[in-house]
């Protein structure tokens, strides 16, 4: 069992055979797929799936904190299970993969005081870019 399908059924979160696919498409790390390329996949498992449903059923793991919405350039915005390790991500500039990765160090206390602007500071989000092997190499 997927850890998300786990932290699903721990929170009693009524498992639908279409729930059940979304959350088994969204398994597995570096996982950040649009919801168009979620319903797509659940599809092959679940031909009967809509898209209302896959876009439904997204927001409501969004809004119970088992899924986040990443958003790392205008485009769509993707989905990531990844959403109980504190983590920045790292983005191919051509190709657009994103891989989840972990920094040492503390980016909220990077930002110097006089920089904070009398703000509280409670979240930081980074994105690394670069180019990817397979886009460096052809």
């Amino acid at each position: 069992m997927s850890d998300l399908l786990e932290r699903l059924r721990e929170r009693g979160w009524r498992m639908t055979a279409q729930r059940r696919v979304v959350a088994e498409v969204l398994d597995g790390d570096h996982v950040h797929l649009t919801a168009d390329e979620v319903h797509a996949r659940a599809v092959v498992r679940l031909p009967e799936i809509s898209r209302a449903t896959v876009y439904n059923t997204l927001g409501e793991m969004v809004t119970l904190g088992e899924v986040l919405e990443v958003s790392t350039d205008r485009r769509a915005k993707r989905y990531d299970p990844n959403a109980h390790r504190p983590h920045q991500h790292l983005v191919c500039a051509r190709c657009g993969t994103i891989r989840d990765v972990h920094p040492t160090g503390d980016p909220l206390s990077d930002l110097p005081d006089g920089e904070r602007f009398g703000f509280t500071v409670s979240d930081v989000e980074v994105t690394y870019r670069g180019t990817c092997p397979n886009c460096a190499s052809a």
